[in-house]
């Protein structure tokens, strides 16, 4: 793919032994880097489904190993967006729509649960819906990475 006009702009000059400097290695790794990310903040959020629907891990926030009864609002809806969301995001299939949905319910988590407490993150406990929040949203803008199953079924077309 040829590189964007940013990123030819900003093409670090090459070293005087020939060798790729810090940043041309850092660049090259980016893809991959992007791909992990992807991978571990997916499985962060689907382990938290995981937990609240399962019992296991520790069992849902609040319910001292158990786990949210089914169907109830907003609970266990946003533990069956995580699962989903979650594992959809860590495996790189459908990652924009997924990410989106993900992000969006850390919002709604944030502003109903959260803020009502204080106004900084670290005063309401609010700190790991804000982090699941922005890094869902930078995931739809950035896509999932060369690592993913999207691209696994997009090659065959």
């Amino acid at each position: 793919m040829a590189p964007t006009p940013t990123q030819a702009a900003h093409k670090p000059a090459p070293t005087s032994h020939g060798s790729a400097s810090l940043t041309e290695r850092l660049d090259a790794a980016r893809p991959y880097v992007l791909s992990l990310f992807r991978i571990v903040v997916g499985l962060l959020f689907a382990v938290h489904g995981i937990a609240s629907l399962f019992g296991v891990l520790g069992g849902a926030a609040g319910t001292d190993g158990g786990t949210i009864a089914a169907g109830t609002w907003p609970g266990w809806y946003a533990a069956m967006i995580q699962l989903v969301c979650g594992l959809l995001v860590m495996i790189g299939a459908g990652t924009r729509g997924a990410a989106l949905i993900a992000s969006g319910s850390m919002a709604y988590a944030y502003f109903e649960t959260h803020q009502k407490l204080a106004l900084w993150p670290i005063q309401n406990g609010g700190e790991a819906a804000v982090m699941f929040c922005w890094a869902f949203l930078l995931l739809v803008f950035t896509g999932p990475g060369p690592i993913a199953l999207s691209r696994l079924y997009s090659r065959g077309r």
